[in-house]
């Protein structure tokens, strides 16, 4: 409950949790990477592409090199507490950024609760970016009128730790 000194502008609320696996090379690799994040988040996730040509590594601009999958709502929120349980529920202070961001990663997908270890898609690690919003952060993505979001009302980073210290019972170090 709202005490009447809050304001409720300020309330911190989580919008998203992007998981994102680097494969690195197109092909098999992509579609294992695929059907690992598809059983950890229960959506369909789609494959990223190389920005530019890299020739040492043998990956061509526009070829898949990566897989991403984004959650929202109430999804979000429950995939988040099997992730930081993964992670023994502690976060690094240097996973935290000034804008209400907050990644960290995750280096055996086995390690996440309710996974089972598939021989077909053997252990694979994976990026998990959080973003936390306030009410009014929409103005910085509507097409007329755009404008940025003043910094008293961006999430600090005491803010953002202090919110998953709060509603996930994270513990920084």
């Amino acid at each position: 409950m709202m005490s009447a000194t809050q304001n409720a502008m300020k309330t911190i609320r989580l919008e998203k949790v992007v998981l994102n696996m680097g494969v690195g090379k197109s092909g098999d690799a992509i579609e294992i990477a695929k059907r690992a994040l598809d059983q950890i988040s229960g959506k369909k996730s789609c494959s990223r592409d190389a920005k530019g040509t890299q020739r040492d590594w043998g990956v061509r601009k526009g070829e898949p090199i990566g897989v991403a999958v984004t959650i929202r709502d109430e999804d979000a929120t429950i995939l988040l507490k099997r992730l930081l349980e993964a992670v023994g529920n502690r976060l690094k202070g240097r996973s935290f950024d000034n804008f209400g961001n907050v990644s960290f990663g995750i280096k055996e997908h086995i390690d996440i609760p309710g996974i089972k270890y598939d021989p077909q898609i053997g252990i694979l690690g994976m990026e998990v970016a959080i973003t936390l919003t306030r009410p009014g952060f929409s103005i910085r993505l509507r097409s007329r009128h755009k404008a940025s979001v003043g910094h008293e009302h961006r999430i600090s980073r005491e803010e953002a730790q202090e919110f998953l210290t709060r509603e996930f019972g994270v513990t920084i170090i």
